[in-house]
């Protein structure tokens, strides 16, 4: 296999040996178009040029604002070549939230793509070199499509070297302003090589990008991936086509987050109630034919290696998964570790944890339990904040990871909970509520989970509803709840069983700011909401209570 020393060399491998092979594929109004490695090249190429006509430094920051796309892609690209940092930014944010990462990551020009509203953020674009994607019809400016028709493509291509900052990546993080991570070309390019030596991944495989590429997981199981697999990368049109467009892909490589996996048995459950999937799986030849019509269905019949990352996922929905053939690996990295940290493997995986430590990475334990990890892709640095670098780093030179962990005796890590999400009740007992969060979504009623207990006796659950949860009455639901609540609180020490669990009003969802882009629940946004009814809800009679 070719071994290139960064993402754009593997990428110009590929142009060069493969320059008519289908690279991107991108849907628009039910039609796709799509993109050979010569053709994307060339635009890319043109873009580039455009950047350098504007006469900024060597490595300047130029920041992508947009959805998945091939553009995003091609865009990323064009900054590479053009001997420039890339800038992601997630597409939902908001205009303060767009001026900030703009203003603190200094870039000095803006691609801006696929995005669902762009007029309410453009204020949030301060004064600077823009180019549009009009494909995608978002405002108006100087166009991709007119560079491409005008400008010459750029012939002296920036190869970047090992050490060069490739891009900042600004977290997602569930409390405060995000910090921007700076990660070098050689990260990206060992994360790909570490991750393939394990995995054993084939060229030209097929792959599907959906969850946002300003995340660190996206950006390195997608497009890395896919630059030096040359791979065929294809997109989702909307939220609407996304199932079709996945089951239309049938990527060899997935990822998903938990949410992601819960709505597929969702989704299965409403046209197929588990009373009878059960009496189908139990049939022979007949459950063979339901497991190959799920996971076409799913899109995923052709995939070879299935990752869920981001948060922790439940036991009993992998379990749940794997009695239709479909085998989820849990892994477990972060932002700053370039997610080289923690794998489960195809015949080593162990359901409940997150896997081995890979290969090149090393962990250790601070005195109070948090895990350490040192590795050769280990972050640069938070860009502007030194006092906050040297914080998460430990003198010997490790990560401090934030996450309480232990070892089982076969060397699989299994994560214990946040230690900034631990909670006091009034009792003066402290609760990690995330392994009890995981316990109590086996219940498919329940979409959401945030476990709280600060200032009253015990914990409570608030919660929000699955589709099938909202299908039943208030009755049966609560008898469900109060059944899942009766059979965990035994297992529990006496300061965690749960008292009440709460049923909100609204999902928590990226633009009402309860989740992150990857729909992780932000804890901290969700408590500053709710806790002042915390004794209220605890007061009341009911073991479930309807906000």
């Amino acid at each position: 296999m070719y071994k290139a020393s960064s993402p754009l060399s593997a990428f110009l491998h590929w142009e060069k040996t493969a320059p008519n092979r289908i690279f991107l594929k991108q849907p628009k109004n039910g039609k796709v178009v799509t993109y050979t490695f010569k053709q994307a090249g060339e635009e890319a190429r043109k873009i580039a040029n455009e950047i350098q006509s504007y006469g900024l430094p060597s490595r300047s920051h130029i920041a992508i604002l947009s959805k998945n796309c091939a553009h995003w892609i091609m865009a990323d690209l064009a900054i590479m070549m053009a001997d420039c940092v890339s800038i992601p930014i997630y597409p939902t944010l908001t205009q303060t939230s767009i001026r900030h990462v703009l203003s603190h990551s200094e870039s000095k020009a803006i691609i801006i793509g696929k995005l669902d509203d762009y007029r309410s953020q453009a204020e949030g674009v301060t004064d600077m070199h823009k180019i549009f994607v009009g494909t995608y019809d978002t405002y108006h400016g100087r166009l991709w499509e007119d560079i491409v028709i005008d400008t010459k493509p750029l012939k002296n291509v920036y190869i970047p070297k090992p050490e060069d900052l490739h891009t900042i990546i600004y977290t997602s993080g569930t409390t405060g302003l995000p910090k921007g991570v700076m990660h070098a070309v050689s990260s990206f390019n060992e994360c790909f090589q570490i991750f393939n030596e394990m995995m054993k991944l084939e060229n030209h495989r097929r792959l599907f990008s959906y969850l946002p590429l300003g995340h660190i997981a996206e950006r390195l199981a997608v497009e890395n991936c896919g630059l030096y697999l040359g791979a065929e990368i294809s997109f989702a049109e909307s939220l609407e086509t996304f199932a079709s467009d996945l089951e239309a892909c049938q990527p060899h490589l997935f990822l998903a987050v938990p949410r992601i996996w819960t709505k597929f048995q969702d989704k299965i459950l409403e046209k197929l109630p588990q009373k009878k999937l059960n009496y189908l799986l139990n049939i022979p030849i007949i459950n063979g034919i339901i497991k190959s019509k799920l996971k076409k269905k799913l899109g995923l019949k052709h995939a070879e290696v299935i990752f869920s990352g981001a948060a922790p996922l439940s036991p009993s929905l992998m379990r749940w998964y794997k009695k239709i053939d479909i085998e989820i690996l849990q892994a477990y990295g972060m932002t700053e570790d370039c997610v080289v940290s923690h794998f489960n493997t195809k015949g080593f995986n162990k359901i409940g944890t997150v896997g081995r430590t890979v290969p090149t990475a090393k962990t250790k334990f601070s005195e109070d339990g948090e895990l350490l990890i040192k590795n050769n892709c280990l972050m640069k640095g938070y860009f502007k904040a030194p006092e906050k670098t040297t914080e998460v780093f430990t003198d010997d030179g490790y990560l401090r990871t934030g996450d309480k962990a232990e070892y089982d005796h076969e060397g699989y890590l299994t994560i214990t909970g946040r230690a900034k999400d631990e909670f006091k009740t009034d009792k003066g007992k402290y609760v990690a509520p995330s392994p009890i969060e995981l316990l109590l979504s086996a219940n498919t009623d329940i979409e959401q989970i945030c476990l709280v207990g600060t200032g009253i006796p015990q914990p409570i659950a608030l919660i929000t509803l699955s589709e099938l949860g909202k299908g039943k009455t208030k009755e049966v639901l609560s008898l469900s709840l109060i059944e899942s609540i009766s059979k965990l609180n035994p297992s529990l020490e006496k300061h965690e069983k749960i008292e009440k669990i709460v049923i909100m009003k609204e999902d928590w969802t990226v633009d009402n700011g309860l989740t992150t882009p990857t729909l992780k629940v932000k804890r901290n946004a969700i408590e500053r909401i709710h806790q002042p009814l915390y004794s209220k809800w605890f007061a009341m009679e009911n073991k479930v209570i309807f906000e």
